[in-house]
């Protein structure tokens, strides 16, 4: 059985090799940060287990590194290679493949689409090809995988270029790659301390939670708040749902919890086009294409963001409470 965490393992293993790579480049603060991190993905079952026995410290080896991180991203030596002639042999070959390039690209959806669709029939045996538990995100690292050797097979490439690829690819995001999974675990943090209850409270004492409509403003306002704040709607959602969605919308106004559910998210995705904490939206592209203006994905976006709230907010209206 295909399990999640051979996903995690093969992120830290090309983790480790780039470190190795960016460390004999003598760029040493890269090595560092990749290093660090590394260990993470190769050994975060381990982390998870000592906790379930009530063994903090490897939970908190694991925040020491976090902090690490942050003072290592926070240095400024994060600074991109400059590689003026690679630079020109990739414009080549992209010139010289054209469109073909997107091939390996298309891999990663429709081979996540796929074998999630067919993952009933993919058996070893008696037993399931996936974790059920985990079954998209271990079909999408199986997608990346054939992917890579799609790419390898278009463009003619040595295996060893992944590693160099990869490297180039996390030297062009930096710390922005990591912010991803440090917003996901803050969701995880506003969950276990309770905030939904403490923005119930608060909402119960601020709106006039007989009115449908300032229940569902709060509620709607509340998601990109807090995707604005965590730059993830999947975050955002529980708070919400918890706070605001389920005890008034639901419980007291009898909204329909599927239609709130999804428009909700819809919602909450127009906090993401708001602000940079949804660094693979809004910093990713800037660093990717060189933009000199920080913010001028975020500038480009923000009317489209508007517009997507008021119409979430009246199709929520009609569609939650018919």
């Amino acid at each position: 059985m295909l399990k999640v965490e051979y996903v995690y393992w093969l992120c830290g293993v090309l983790l480790a090799a780039c470190a190795l790579l960016e460390l004999s480049r003598g760029r040493c603060a890269h090595a560092a940060f990749w290093g660090l991190l590394a260990p993470c993905f190769l050994g975060g079952d381990a982390v998870e287990a000592a906790y379930a026995d009530g063994n903090l410290l490897p939970a908190q080896l694991v925040g020491g590194v976090v902090i690490l991180l942050a003072l290592i991203a926070a240095s400024g030596k994060l600074k991109r290679a400059q590689m003026a002639d690679e630079a020109e042999a990739r414009d080549a070959g992209a010139a010289r493949l054209g469109n073909r390039l997107f091939l390996p690209v298309l891999v990663i959806p429709v081979g996540t689409l796929v074998l999630l669709v067919l993952r009933r029939w993919l058996r070893v045996g008696d037993a399931t090809l996936f974790d059920e538990r985990q079954a998209t995100i271990t079909a999408l690292g199986l997608a990346c995988v054939v992917a890579a050797f799609a790419a390898l097979r278009l463009t003619r490439s040595r295996p060893a270029t992944t590693i160099t690829e990869t490297a180039r690819l996390l030297d062009a995001l930096s710390w922005a790659a990591l912010l991803p999974m440090l917003l996901a675990t803050l969701g995880g943090v506003f969950a276990a301390t309770h905030v939904g209850e403490a923005i119930a409270h608060l909402s119960a004492a601020a709106i006039a939670t007989d009115s449908r409509i300032a229940c569902l403003a709060a509620f709607a306002l509340g998601m990109v708040s807090f995707t604005v704040i965590m730059g993830n709607a999947f975050a955002a959602f529980p708070v919400m749902m918890g706070g605001v969605g389920l005890p008034l919308l639901v419980g007291q106004h009898q909204a329909d919890p599927a239609a709130l559910g999804a428009l909700g998210m819809l919602t909450g995705y127009c906090g993401t086009l708001l602000t940079p904490m949804a660094a693979n939206f809004n910093v990713v592209p800037v660093a990717l294409l060189e933009l000199r203006d920080q913010g001028a994905v975020i500038r480009a976006q923000w009317p489209v963001a508007m517009w997507l709230f008021a119409a979430n907010m009246i199709l929520m209206y009609f569609f939650a409470f018919r």
